[in-house]
């Protein structure tokens, strides 16, 4: 294996990278660049779940916070199982389709049942 012949192995690669970093740079290059830049105390403050950011720290807050993030996160993990089960549903058939489709009915019965006792709504 000679050097050439790593060097063609590494130019997608590579090519890769590179598309990558403009992808990323160049947008924040051009908003730095072209937005007009107006910064004011507010604009600068940190925003926090709708709180005001410099309130006490042990201040009681609703649990529906809690409670919502628990379920982004359950329905996230959901979308995180269903794309390598779609990648190689053709590799583990019938079965695999069962499994899922029973792991998917489980999911809804817990959304319907979070949609029921009112988790969702927001007052």
């Amino acid at each position: 294996m000679g050097a050439a012949y790593l060097a063609n192995e590494y130019i997608p690669i590579i090519i890769f990278i590179v598309i990558a970093l403009v992808m990323g740079v160049a947008p924040l290059a051009l908003t730095y660049l072209l937005a007009e830049q107006k910064p004011d105390a507010e604009k600068l403050s940190a925003y926090e779940c709708g709180f005001e950011a410099f309130e006490d720290a042990r201040m009681q807050f609703d649990v529906r916070f809690y409670l919502l993030a628990i379920l982004f996160v359950v329905f996230d993990l959901e979308s995180a199982f269903l794309f390598p089960w779609a990648i190689v549903l053709n590799k583990i058939g019938f079965f695999g389709f069962v499994e899922m489709m029973l792991f998917l009915v489980i999911l809804l019965v817990g959304y319907i049942y979070a949609w029921k006792k009112g988790a969702l709504q927001w007052e």
